[in-house]
């Protein structure tokens, strides 16, 4: 029995770590003998989709797998109908978020897939291998694998380590969990339908961890929903880290801002700049649109932890914020962007509701009127609140955020150039990107000094100059002969 684990992953920096868990599930039932062999082949959404097909085909497998989510379900499955034309005898099992609500369904209208896991799948896919190991062959009809009762967790005794008995390949970023489940229940988030949190033993936590420390990884990203929601679980972890740092390593955290105190953030003081990096989702300011998500609106006690951590001058801080959340139009998404712009952090993710099978939000969207893409992403088109043209605008603030704040290189430039018009960041980066798109610079890909003259440009169609912030920040960012040839090819764009 050949049994392929795969998937399309978003980036090639990216790796799947659903797929590790059940490859050492797979190796400890089947071993890899002469009767059975396990392959774990990875690819992105960017592979030409003839290379992927030909690598399926090739491989002869009795049995591919396929990791399910919304960035790559419908290259998936275009994928796995075609595998399954030219094999007529490989058998087609999927899981993973995408396939895990309205499974019978998806069977009905995807009759090339064999097999569909719900839910958590280490349990599951190892008693599946068990009964090839026993039979030495697969069930002929389609079937929903699922665990009854609560809803497929497995005690963590019986997770292997997912890094055991594979490379830890260094060009990637390293994903890793210790806890499943969140204290939460956004309306938008799939964590919400978990019930209740389960984490890994702390002990068990800092050896794993030790493992990526060892061989100088550099990021280890945490996938836990909310890392933070056990104040002293949460201490103990990071003074682990903190005193066995190899000086190398980055560590990446979703947390609350809410439940930081006093005693983690002076923990934090003594961390050496790069080892940690957090992500803190703010979503809104809007005290209505949080309420309606399930979201306690607790913003001045958030706003004061993130300014806290950001002053140490040693953490990495990203923020994220939600368009097209419930009550909240496009001239109160205004405010918001205005608030979480005003903490400083170092990345500002404008993000754009999804609404996902089997959320909350997506079950009462007929209440906010809500138009959404009927295949993933399921992202919101409109909503009672919001257009669906004020929306585009929102999606060309994004672009225009992402190349000149999140990228770097303009701190001088932009802060100056705000003071001068007298516009609030929202009302800059409006104003700005309507100027990108309508001078046409969307339609192409831009060196970092192309955005330096385009910025200049636009200071100037508003009579600011604002040559010499430029200048200091080109001169800051680029290297010596970056900065010449900069300077020879001239202002002009």
């Amino acid at each position: 029995m050949r049994i392929l684990l795969t998937t399309l992953n978003s980036k090639y920096v990216h790796s799947n770590l659903a797929l590790k868990y059940l490859y050492h599930a797979a190796l400890e039932e089947l071993g890899d003998t002469a009767d059975h062999s396990v392959v774990l082949q990875e690819f992105t959404i960017n592979n030409p989709m003839e290379y992927v097909y030909g690598e399926l085909v090739r491989g002869d497998y009795d049995l591919v797998c396929f990791s399910v989510y919304i960035w790559n379900v419908e290259k998936v499955k275009a994928l796995a109908s075609k595998l399954k034309e030219a094999c007529p005898a490989v058998k087609i099992l999927m899981g993973g978020p995408e396939v895990s609500y309205d499974t019978e369904s998806f069977l009905a209208e995807e009759p090339y897939v064999d097999y569909v896991i719900c839910g958590e799948g280490e349990g599951l896919f190892r008693a599946l291998c068990r009964d090839i190991a026993a039979c030495k062959s697969l069930p002929e009809t389609q079937s929903v694998i699922r665990k009854a009762g609560d809803g497929g967790f497995d005690d963590w005794e019986n997770i292997p380590f997912p890094y055991e008995k594979l490379p830890v390949e260094e060009d990637k970023v390293i994903y890793y969990e210790t806890s499943r489940g969140c204290p939460y229940r956004c309306a938008y988030c799939l964590s919400s339908i978990d019930k209740g949190i389960r984490s890994m033993p702390p002990d068990r936590v800092k050896r794993e961890l030790s493992f990526f420390i060892e061989r100088n990884v550099k990021q280890v990203k945490l996938i836990d929903r909310t890392f933070n929601y056990d104040r002293e679980r949460t201490f103990e972890i990071w003074r682990f880290l903190i005193e066995n740092d190899n000086g190398r390593t980055n560590f990446h955290f979703e947390i609350c801002g809410e439940l930081l105190d006093d005693g983690l953030i002076e923990l934090l003081k003594t961390a050496r700049p790069g080892l940690f990096q957090f992500e803190v989702g703010i979503q809104s300011t809007c005290p209505e649109a949080l309420t309606a998500v399930n979201r306690r609106p607790e913003t001045d006690k958030l706003f004061t932890n993130i300014r806290r951590v950001i002053e140490t001058g040693n953490i990495h801080m990203h923020v994220d914020l939600i368009a097209g959340l419930p009550y909240e139009g496009f001239q109160r998404f205004g405010r918001s962007f205005n608030d979480v712009y005003s903490l400083g952090a170092d990345n500002l993710q404008l993000g754009f509701l999804k609404l996902l099978k089997g959320t909350e939000i997506r079950n009462r969207a007929a209440e906010g009127m809500y138009r959404y893409e009927k295949q993933a992403p399921y992202e919101i088109i409109s909503n009672r609140w919001i257009s669906a043209g004020e929306l585009v605008r929102l999606k060309m603030i994004e672009n225009v955020l992402d190349l000149y704040d999140n990228k770097g290189g303009f701190c001088l430039s932009l802060r100056n150039i705000m003071a001068l018009t007298g516009l609030d960041a929202f009302g800059f980066y409006m104003e700005f990107s309507e100027f990108f798109y309508e001078e046409g610079y969307q339609h192409r890909s831009h060196k970092k000094e192309d955005l330096y003259r385009i910025l200049n440009k636009f200071a100037e169609s508003k009579d600011i100059c604002i040559r010499e912030w430029l200048e200091n920040d080109l001169e800051a960012t680029m290297n010596f002969d970056a900065v010449k040839k900069f300077y020879r090819k001239g202002w002009e764009i």
